[in-house]
């Protein structure tokens, strides 16, 4: 990184990858900066840092840094939300494993036992959730 620039935990290497998600925040800062104008430069970190600086009269290092602080901000957001939804993603594995133990036997069971009744009900449900989405479409 040059002199200028301060060290951030944000490198330009990533800025394309979460560019995307960056141009609102950007058009925050920067309201003079169409989103056209943004998404034209396919995410170059120098071409954003040019048009931003060409388009608001501030210097590209400042442009620099600031946009290397939305980056680390960002990146700080995603750590959290990531942080915050693990516990839960263990839960909802739990939760499935469990409905998986106790759910499959009650339903495999009966299909085992009757498997042409089981054949019957599946395709009768199939034929009337057909008949259904028909007459829908012919009167819409």
């Amino acid at each position: 990184m040059s002199a200028e620039t301060p060290p951030h935990a944000a490198s330009p290497e990533g800025f394309r990858d979460r560019f995307e998600t960056l141009i609102p925040t950007i058009q925050r800062e920067w309201p003079a900066v169409a989103r056209q104008t943004l998404e034209a430069t396919l995410g170059s970190f120098d071409e954003v840092v040019e048009v931003i600086s060409s388009q608001t009269g501030r210097t590209a290092g400042a442009v620099k840094d600031q946009l290397l602080e939305l980056l680390d901000a960002a990146g700080g957001q995603t750590s959290r939300l990531a942080e915050n939804l693990a516990p839960l993603e263990a839960q909802l594995e739990d939760l499935l494993d469990e409905l998986n133990t106790t759910l499959r036997p009650r339903i495999e069971k009966p299909v085992r036992e009757r498997p042409l009744m089981a054949i019957g009900i599946a395709t009768g449900v199939g034929v009337l959730l057909g008949l259904l989405l028909a007459s829908g479409r012919r009167s819409s």
